[in-house]
Formats: structure tokens, C-alpha cells, sequence
């Protein structure tokens, strides 16, 4: 492996160009902070009222597909995304349920006939086996899944409460690099591309927030193979540089 190796092709770019790809992870990720709310809400009525409107949110969005292939993509991409953000929060805050989240994912399921369903089924299944099958989506939803624990961590106040993020926040990343052999390294390199970019923007950043990210960096290097987390490195630090030269002014 090196940091030079191509990306296979999308299979699923005919039909989701990266750009739709992209929103359909931000989305994702908007639905799912509108659905993590209700875990702190105590209004019932409201409650039910904001989940219906997520829900027909989501349904609008996948309607607005050209085709049903289309439309059964896109509902793949947003509960893939869902699932994806509910298992990271579970993890890192140790939730044994967001029973708003299973409601919502089973809504979007249950108005779907057979035949939709069946569509559904196979482009999930499609996402889940073929690692490059939507892979601006998943670098999307992953970079923001990693520095949304990333902030919650660095907002700790201590030590014992920042490792209390980074363990799970280390083993989502080591899960995802062994889910996916082949690309997965470069999903985890623009996520710690984008916390090393955080650190640089936010001079700020508290000596927890610095030697937890210490931490996790350390964790990696001693769970990964060298020669990945070389790579990893590598092509982060490519990234880090890259956003670097374009801070700096212009010098006419």
C-alpha cells in the first residue's frame, strides 16, 4: 500500500455524482443532530411534531431523485449515515438506545412497498460490501462522524472525561480501517487532516483538548500496522500542508 494507490471506481457515481454524494452525508448528519435533541428534550408533543418533520424532511429529499433506483439510493445513503452517527454516539457516550433515531430509520422503512424495499436492500448492502461504492459520501460523513467527537472531547474539562471520548472515538477509527482494508486509511487520514487543521485554526484549544488528540494519535500508531499509519500520516500531513499555503496572502 502507498499513499500514490488509486481509488477503484465508483460503482454508484452514475447515480449519485460526489456532489449530491457530499450533501447526502450532510444531511445525514443534520437529521441526526435534529433526532440526538429529542434525547434531551422533555416536550413529548414537540417531540413527536420534530420527527415527523425530519421524517418528511428525509422523504422529500429521496422523492426528488429521477428515478427509483435514484430514490432507493439515496434513502440507502441516509440511513446509512444515520446508523452510522447513531453507533458512534452510542459508543462514545455510552447510550444503550436513541429510541427517536430507531423510530425515524423505521418510519422511512415502513412507507416503502416491496419492490422499493428490495431496491433499498441492495444498494445498502452494496454500500456496506463495495468499499469504493459512494466513497466522497463516506469521506464526508466520516470526517464529520470523527471531529464531532473530536470537539466534543476537546470541550472536556479533564483528563479522565476526555479519555472517556477518546477510547471509543480510536476504536470507531481502528473498526472502520479494518471494515474497509483498502481505503479505509484514507478516510482515517482526512479525518486527522482535519483535527490537525482544527488545532492550527483554534490557537486556543485547551492542554486537555492538545494531549488527548496526543493520545489518540499514540493509540493509532500502536494499534496499526507501520507502514499504514506511515501512510496515514503521510497523507495527512500532505492535506495539513496543503491548507497551509492556502492561508498564506497573496504576494502580488
Amino acid at each position: 500500500m502507498s499513499v500514490s494507490s488509486s481509488i477503484p471506481a465508483d460503482s454508484l457515481a452514475g447515480l449519485a455524482d460526489a456532489d449530491l454524494q457530499r450533501q447526502a452525508a450532510r444531511m445525514a448528519q443534520d437529521v441526526f443532530a435534529g433526532v440526538f435533541r429529542q434525547a434531551v428534550s422533555a416536550d413529548e408533543a414537540d417531540d413527536t411534531a420534530r420527527l415527523a418533520d425530519l421524517g418528511s424532511r428525509c422523504s422529500n429529499w429521496c422523492r426528488a431523485a429521477g428515478s427509483e433506483d435514484g430514490r432507493a439510493l439515496r434513502l440507502a445513503l441516509l440511513i446509512s449515515g444515520l446508523d452510522q452517527w447513531g453507533l458512534a454516539y452510542s459508543q462514545a457516550f455510552q447510550l444503550t438506545a436513541i429510541p427517536a433515531l430507531t423510530a425515524l430509520v423505521g418510519a422511512l422503512r415502513s412507507a416503502l412497498d416491496a419492490q422499493a424495499d428490495a431496491r433499498f436492500q441492495r444498494f445498502f448492502a452494496q454500500l456496506d460490501g463495495e468499499e469504493a461504492a459512494a466513497i466522497d459520501f463516506k469521506i464526508e460523513l466520516r470526517r464529520a462522524i470523527h471531529l464531532a467527537l473530536w470537539h466534543a472531547m476537546a470541550a472536556c474539562e479533564t483528563g479522565e472525561q476526555a479519555a472517556n471520548i477518546v477510547r471509543p472515538l480510536g476504536g470507531l477509527m481502528l473498526a472502520l480501517d479494518q471494515r474497509m482494508p483498502e481505503l479505509g486509511w484514507r478516510l482515517l487520514a482526512d479525518a486527522l487532516a482535519s483535527i490537525q487543521i482544527r488545532l492550527l485554526q483554534d490557537n486556543s484549544a485547551s492542554p486537555v483538548a492538545q494531549e488527548a488528540t496526543q493520545t489518540l494519535f499514540a493509540s493509532l500508531r500502536q494499534a496499526l500496522p507501520a507502514e499504514r499509519f506511515q501512510a496515514i500520516l503521510a497523507h495527512s500531513g500532505q492535506a495539513v500542508i496543503a491548507w497551509q499555503r492556502a492561508q498564506r496572502p497573496v504576494v502580488h
